[in-house]
Parts: C-alpha cells; sequence; structure tokens
C-alpha cells in the first residue's frame, strides 16, 4: 500500500523519528559473503530488559549462506565507556556493510535502513504540506533529509526510487 493509498498524500506532520531509532531494530544488509539480504539486529543474547542494548551489540546474519557475525560497541581508552556508532549514512553503522535497501535516484544514492524507515520517506516525500515537529531543532530525521529529497520538483523521482526500493522487499 503506497502511502497516498494510506492518506498521507495530503499532510504530513513530523513523528520526530531519530535516524538511531530507526537502526535500533533490523537493518538489512548486503551479505559479505554471498551479496544477499541478509539482517542486523540486536543481540538477543545481550538483552537486559531495557531498550539501551540495542546499540551496544548487534548480530548480522544472512539466511541464503548462514553467514553469521556480531558486533560489540568498541570501548574508550581511559574510561573504558562504550562508542555508539555514527548513524548517518548509506553503510550500515554496525558492520558498514552496504545497505540492501538503496537505489540510485537522480544521480544520488536513496537508501532506507529498514521498512519503517522507507514508509517514513515515503509519507515525507508524497505529502503536498509537510509540518516540521516542534522543540526537536534540525535533529528529527525528517529535517536532516538532503535538500533534492525534499525538493517537489523531485517528487516523482524519488517516489519512483521508493518504489524500487520497496521492490528489494519483496
Amino acid at each position: 500500500m503506497t502511502a497516498a493509498e494510506k492518506g498521507y498524500a495530503g499532510r504530513f506532520r513530523d513523528p520526530k523519528y531519530w535516524l538511531r531509532g530507526l537502526a535500533a531494530g533490523e537493518i538489512f544488509v548486503r551479505c559479505p559473503r554471498c551479496a544477499g539480504r541478509a539482517s542486523v539486529l540486536p543481540d538477543p543474547e545481550s538483552a537486559d530488559g531495557t531498550r539501551n542494548h540495542v546499540w551496544l551489540r548487534r548480530r548480522l546474519s544472512c539466511l541464503g549462506c548462514t553467514y553469521t557475525a556480531d558486533w560489540d560497541a568498541p570501548r574508550r581508552a581511559g574510561d573504558n565507556a562504550r562508542i555508539l556508532p555514527e548513524f548517518s549514512g548509506p553503510n550500515d553503522p554496525y558492520f558498514g556493510l552496504p545497505l540492501w535497501l538503496s537505489v540510485d535516484c537522480r544521480g544520488r544514492l536513496l537508501w532506507a535502513y529498514n521498512a519503517e524507515h522507507l514508509d517514513l520517506l515515503e509519507a515525507y516525500v508524497s505529502a503536498r504540506l509537510r509540518e516540521r515537529g516542534r522543540d526537536m531543532g534540525s535533529q528529527t530525521l525528517v529535517e536532516r533529509l538532503p535538500a533534492w529529497i525534499k525538493d517537489g520538483k523531485n517528487r516523482a523521482d524519488v517516489l519512483d526510487g521508493i518504489r524500487r526500493l520497496r521492490a528489494l522487499l519483496a
């Protein structure tokens, strides 16, 4: 179901999501062994009953070739505190692998971590009226989108890119 079918085409209100929040769940990446679709998820063995663990340990697994790998947040020298990954670009923040959901769009890379991220992008791009969130500065995912995605004249091309990304989920 497209964003227009869900009723988003008229108005979009920023739900105030941060990119790191969308990365707390499953992230689809290219498997380093077979180049198929793999998943990066919080390591279930490190769950401590809170959401804090989701950035400390991750597990990469590919159902195609059964490849697995684990990632632990590195520790900072001196005080032994954990260093959180950088949530900013078209690669997985944990293993540095290329994202499965990435396509060329208008000579640039359009990417998403997962279906929820894709839904948010589609709702924003398809909307004719876009309302900002309050009291968040420029920290929300929507406010940090590149100008070429926000530009209304690119709407059709970006929505086509989102449609192609959605096809990769099937």
